[in-house]
Protein backbone atom coordinates (compact mmCIF):
# COMPACT_ATOMS: atom_id res chain seq x y z
CA UNK A 1 0.00 0.00 0.00
CA UNK A 2 1.25 3.50 -0.84
CA UNK A 3 2.39 5.55 2.16
CA UNK A 4 0.06 8.54 2.25
CA UNK A 5 2.95 10.85 3.12
CA UNK A 6 6.06 9.37 1.47
CA UNK A 7 8.35 10.83 -1.17
CA UNK A 8 11.03 9.29 -3.39
CA UNK A 9 13.69 11.78 -4.45
CA UNK A 10 15.63 11.37 -7.71
CA UNK A 11 19.13 12.86 -7.97
CA UNK A 12 22.17 12.77 -10.23
CA UNK A 13 24.75 14.78 -8.32
CA UNK A 14 25.51 16.62 -5.11
CA UNK A 15 21.92 16.59 -3.89
CA UNK A 16 21.68 20.05 -2.34
CA UNK A 17 17.95 20.30 -3.00
CA UNK A 18 17.50 16.77 -1.72
CA UNK A 19 19.32 17.78 1.46
CA UNK A 20 17.04 20.78 1.91
CA UNK A 21 14.05 18.43 1.57
CA UNK A 22 15.46 16.10 4.22
CA UNK A 23 16.24 18.98 6.57
CA UNK A 24 12.67 20.25 6.24
CA UNK A 25 11.34 17.05 7.79
CA UNK A 26 9.48 15.89 4.68
CA UNK A 27 9.05 12.08 4.92
CA UNK A 28 11.48 10.70 2.32
CA UNK A 29 11.15 6.96 1.70
CA UNK A 30 14.22 6.67 -0.55
CA UNK A 31 16.75 8.54 -2.65
CA UNK A 32 17.51 7.08 -6.08
CA UNK A 33 20.29 8.13 -8.44
CA UNK A 34 21.36 7.24 -11.96
CA UNK A 35 24.98 7.92 -10.92
CA UNK A 36 26.75 5.69 -8.38
CA UNK A 37 29.11 8.54 -7.51
CA UNK A 38 26.40 11.08 -6.76
CA UNK A 39 27.37 12.94 -3.59
CA UNK A 40 23.78 13.15 -2.45
CA UNK A 41 23.68 9.40 -1.85
CA UNK A 42 26.14 9.69 1.02
CA UNK A 43 24.17 12.56 2.54
CA UNK A 44 21.00 10.47 2.45
CA UNK A 45 22.74 7.42 3.91
CA UNK A 46 24.12 9.46 6.82
CA UNK A 47 20.56 10.47 7.59
CA UNK A 48 19.38 6.87 7.51
CA UNK A 49 17.42 7.20 4.26
CA UNK A 50 17.47 4.14 1.95
CA UNK A 51 19.34 4.72 -1.32
CA UNK A 52 19.36 2.95 -4.65
CA UNK A 53 21.38 3.34 -7.86
CA UNK A 54 19.97 2.64 -11.31
CA UNK A 55 22.89 3.29 -13.71
CA UNK A 56 21.50 4.61 -16.98
CA UNK A 57 24.59 3.52 -18.91
CA UNK A 58 23.75 -0.13 -18.22
CA UNK A 59 20.53 0.12 -20.21
CA UNK A 60 20.44 0.14 -24.02
CA UNK A 61 17.52 2.57 -24.39
CA UNK A 62 15.80 5.34 -22.47
CA UNK A 63 12.74 3.13 -22.24
CA UNK A 64 14.74 0.31 -20.65
CA UNK A 65 16.30 2.67 -18.12
CA UNK A 66 12.97 4.25 -17.25
CA UNK A 67 11.43 0.82 -16.74
CA UNK A 68 14.23 -0.15 -14.34
CA UNK A 69 13.93 3.18 -12.54
CA UNK A 70 10.17 2.75 -12.17
CA UNK A 71 10.68 -0.71 -10.68
CA UNK A 72 12.91 0.75 -7.95
CA UNK A 73 10.57 3.65 -7.28
CA UNK A 74 7.56 1.37 -6.98
CA UNK A 75 9.28 -0.75 -4.34
CA UNK A 76 8.71 2.20 -2.01
CA UNK A 77 5.19 2.96 -3.25
CA UNK A 78 5.54 6.73 -2.75
CA UNK A 79 2.78 9.27 -2.99
CA UNK A 80 5.13 11.68 -4.73
CA UNK A 81 8.28 11.46 -6.87
CA UNK A 82 10.46 14.58 -6.63
CA UNK A 83 13.25 15.23 -9.13
CA UNK A 84 16.07 17.17 -7.49
CA UNK A 85 18.86 17.67 -9.99
CA UNK A 86 17.98 14.47 -11.83
CA UNK A 87 19.72 14.94 -15.17
CA UNK A 88 17.78 12.57 -17.37
CA UNK A 89 15.13 13.29 -20.00
CA UNK A 90 12.22 11.00 -19.16
CA UNK A 91 10.20 9.07 -21.70
CA UNK A 92 6.49 9.83 -22.22
CA UNK A 93 5.62 6.44 -20.75
CA UNK A 94 7.44 7.20 -17.50
CA UNK A 95 5.84 10.63 -17.22
CA UNK A 96 2.41 9.12 -17.79
CA UNK A 97 3.03 6.42 -15.19
CA UNK A 98 3.55 9.05 -12.49
CA UNK A 99 1.25 11.68 -13.91
CA UNK A 100 0.08 14.13 -11.29
CA UNK A 101 2.63 12.96 -8.72
CA UNK A 102 5.95 13.73 -10.43
CA UNK A 103 7.48 17.16 -9.79
CA UNK A 104 10.72 18.94 -10.63
CA UNK A 105 12.60 22.09 -9.71
CA UNK A 106 14.11 24.10 -12.55
CA UNK A 107 16.57 27.01 -12.20
CA UNK A 108 14.63 29.64 -14.13
CA UNK A 109 11.29 31.38 -14.06
CA UNK A 110 9.52 29.08 -16.47
CA UNK A 111 8.43 29.25 -19.22
CA UNK A 112 11.59 31.33 -19.69
CA UNK A 113 14.85 29.45 -20.24
CA UNK A 114 13.91 25.77 -20.24
CA UNK A 115 16.79 23.34 -20.57
CA UNK A 116 20.41 23.89 -19.55
CA UNK A 117 22.71 26.89 -18.86
CA UNK A 118 19.80 28.94 -17.55
CA UNK A 119 21.84 31.48 -15.59
CA UNK A 120 24.20 32.35 -18.43
CA UNK A 121 21.23 32.60 -20.79
CA UNK A 122 19.39 34.90 -18.39
CA UNK A 123 22.41 37.20 -18.21
CA UNK A 124 22.81 37.17 -21.98
CA UNK A 125 19.14 38.09 -22.41
CA UNK A 126 19.48 41.02 -20.04
CA UNK A 127 16.55 40.05 -17.81
CA UNK A 128 16.19 41.99 -14.57
CA UNK A 129 14.75 39.17 -12.47
CA UNK A 130 15.59 35.48 -12.52
CA UNK A 131 14.73 32.57 -10.27
CA UNK A 132 13.45 29.03 -10.01
CA UNK A 133 10.25 27.09 -10.58
CA UNK A 134 8.73 24.00 -9.00
CA UNK A 135 6.41 22.36 -11.51
CA UNK A 136 4.59 19.16 -12.34
CA UNK A 137 6.46 17.17 -14.98
CA UNK A 138 4.80 16.87 -18.36
CA UNK A 139 5.84 15.29 -21.64
CA UNK A 140 7.29 18.60 -22.83
CA UNK A 141 10.62 19.33 -21.16
CA UNK A 142 10.37 21.98 -18.42
CA UNK A 143 6.83 22.99 -19.37
CA UNK A 144 4.56 21.33 -16.81
CA UNK A 145 2.03 23.22 -14.63
CA UNK A 146 3.74 25.64 -12.26
CA UNK A 147 3.35 25.11 -8.51
CA UNK A 148 5.53 27.87 -7.05
CA UNK A 149 8.27 30.23 -8.17
CA UNK A 150 10.96 32.23 -6.40
CA UNK A 151 12.49 35.32 -7.98
CA UNK A 152 15.74 37.16 -7.33
CA UNK A 153 17.12 40.38 -8.81
CA UNK A 154 19.80 40.24 -11.46
CA UNK A 155 22.52 42.56 -10.20
CA UNK A 156 25.00 44.68 -12.10
CA UNK A 157 28.20 42.73 -12.54
CA UNK A 158 26.56 39.36 -11.90
CA UNK A 159 28.31 36.26 -13.18
CA UNK A 160 26.47 33.05 -13.97
CA UNK A 161 28.01 31.48 -10.86
CA UNK A 162 26.94 34.33 -8.58
CA UNK A 163 23.43 34.33 -9.98
CA UNK A 164 23.22 30.55 -9.68
CA UNK A 165 24.17 30.69 -6.01
CA UNK A 166 21.50 33.31 -5.31
CA UNK A 167 18.86 31.25 -7.08
CA UNK A 168 19.94 28.05 -5.34
CA UNK A 169 19.26 29.59 -1.93
CA UNK A 170 15.68 30.17 -3.02
CA UNK A 171 15.38 26.66 -4.47
CA UNK A 172 16.19 25.29 -1.04
CA UNK A 173 13.36 27.33 0.44
CA UNK A 174 10.52 26.71 -2.00
CA UNK A 175 10.96 23.05 -2.93
CA UNK A 176 10.10 21.66 0.52
CA UNK A 177 7.12 24.04 0.67
CA UNK A 178 5.77 22.74 -2.65
CA UNK A 179 6.20 19.14 -1.52
CA UNK A 180 4.30 19.80 1.70
CA UNK A 181 1.47 21.44 -0.22
CA UNK A 182 1.22 18.31 -2.35
CA UNK A 183 1.32 15.88 0.57
CA UNK A 184 -1.30 17.91 2.41
CA UNK A 185 -3.63 17.71 -0.60
CA UNK A 186 -3.66 21.46 -1.06
CA UNK A 187 -2.76 21.66 -4.75
CA UNK A 188 -5.65 22.06 -7.20
CA UNK A 189 -5.10 22.09 -10.96
CA UNK A 190 -7.65 23.58 -13.35
CA UNK A 191 -6.93 23.87 -17.08
CA UNK A 192 -3.22 23.46 -16.44
CA UNK A 193 -3.07 26.18 -13.76
CA UNK A 194 -2.15 25.11 -10.22
CA UNK A 195 -3.61 26.85 -7.18
CA UNK A 196 -3.00 26.29 -3.49
CA UNK A 197 -5.97 25.90 -1.16
CA UNK A 198 -5.63 28.66 1.43
CA UNK A 199 -3.75 31.91 1.14
CA UNK A 200 -0.17 30.79 0.56
CA UNK A 201 1.75 32.85 -1.96
CA UNK A 202 2.94 30.98 -5.04
CA UNK A 203 5.60 33.58 -5.76
CA UNK A 204 8.48 34.37 -3.42
CA UNK A 205 10.59 37.43 -4.18
CA UNK A 206 13.95 37.81 -2.49
CA UNK A 207 15.92 41.02 -2.65
CA UNK A 208 18.95 39.39 -1.04
CA UNK A 209 22.21 39.94 -2.88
Amino acid sequence: MRDAMSVVVLISGRGSNMESILRSGVPVAAVISNEAGAGGLQIAERRGVPTRVVPHREHPTREAFDAALATEIDRFAPKLVAMAGFMRILTPGFVERYSGRLINIHPSLLPAFPGLSTHARALAAGVKIHGCTVHFVSRELDHGPIIVQAAVPVLAGDTAAALAARVLREEHQVYPIAIRWFLEGRLVSENGVVRVLGNDAQLVYSARA
